[in-house]
């Protein structure tokens, strides 16, 4: 299971250029899938065929945050812009792999005193990326404006802890990955990898137009409060157990979702908590809303530092997070 993290986290494909990381899925899923499909956006679908009429829909999106090259100066450094939820914190002291080029962020200051106040109320227009380039004209051989870039950070296996760039939602992908490969579905299990998410749920909102399942899933990562000074109004811990969503800023979960997988995890001796989210939301808002409806929940997994270059996890979570799922798809009791 870890080395099926590592592999796909280190792949480097932001929103809009999934490419990358949807061949690699497709090809962990071959020997274990009855088919696929690659609709027009790009969001790959793959499906097992079940005992009995009725579908069951599991959702990951497959893109990552990243930046997009905008403007390079005379001396060659280069201006970016996010590619979802980037903080420019975040970028602070890190390095951003482009397809061609290694590039370091940097902060604009011509004083300590400036550089302090620009530190303070850091921003796009405040930081840069050094590719070492000494002039635009050589800048531009290696990233061109238009040219995506994610972290350039590498997995790290610290025993029962993951830290990696792209947890977020690699690491949903993994999990729906190995649902496929372990589990015999009693209703026809279907798989979406969607894109695009990290810039408005885009492969979400229409991936299950076609599917019409009974009920959905998006599995991604969430939020966490166990480290120094969490946050107060939520309670969230690595390695307690993936999270059953309630709500979160975008939907509520349908409640017979809620109490089914519950009543999955308490009858199993299966670790969950119960979240619910301050802020953010998942492909679950998307899905509810696709075609005449869809009865839509979500599964999470507690992450530390999420959308930085260090995203952090539990593997027993994720490990509990598909013992939930594969007792579900191969129940006779699994549709609403």
């Amino acid at each position: 299971m870890k080395e099926l993290i590592k592999k796909l986290t280190e792949i480097k494909s932001p929103s809009g250029r999934e490419d990358n990381i949807r061949n690699a899925i497709l090809e962990e899923l071959k020997g274990y899938i009855d088919g696929y499909e690659i609709d027009k956006l790009g969001n790959l679908i793959v499906w097992k065929k079940g005992k009995k009429d009725g579908k069951i829909l599991l959702d990951a999106h497959m893109d990552e945050i990243g930046v997009l090259a905008t403007y390079i100066d005379e001396k060659g450094f280069i201006r970016i812009e996010p590619i979802g939820g980037v903080s420019p914190y975040n970028l602070l002291g890190s390095s951003i792999a482009f397809p061609q080029a290694e590039g370091f962020v940097g902060v604009e200051g011509e004083t300590l005193e400036e550089l302090s106040k620009n530190i303070k109320n850091l921003d796009f227009d405040k930081i840069f990326v050094d590719i070492g380039a000494k002039s635009r004209e050589e800048a531009e051989k290696l990233v061109p404006p238009g040219t995506f870039g994610v972290y350039s950070a590498n997995f790290k296996d610290l025993g029962e802890r993951l830290v990696s760039k792209a947890m977020d939602d690699r690491i949903g992908c993994a999990i729906i990955i190995e649902v496929f490969k372990r589990s015999n579905p009693y209703y026809t299990l279907y798989g979406t990898f969607s894109i695009q998410e990290e810039i408005g749920l885009v492969g979400a909102s229409v991936v299950a137009f076609d599917i019409k399942p009974d009920l959905a899933i998006a599995i991604d990562v969430t939020a966490h409060s166990d480290t120094p000074k969490g946050p107060k109004r939520m309670s969230l811990e690595l390695g307690k157990g993936p999270a059953i969503k309630i709500k979160d800023s975008a939907s509520i979960s349908d409640r017979r979702i809620v109490e089914k997988l519950k009543n999955i995890a308490e009858k199993n001796g299966i670790p969950y908590q119960i979240e619910i989210l301050l802020r953010g939301g998942t492909n679950a808002a998307a899905l509810q809303r696709t075609g005449e409806g869809i009865p839509a929940g979500t599964l999470s997994i507690p992450t530390r530092y999420v959308h930085s270059p260090h995203e952090m996890i539990d593997i027993n979570d994720v490990e509990n997070a598909i013992r939930i799922l594969k007792i579900l798809v191969e129940s006779d009791e699994s549709l609403l």
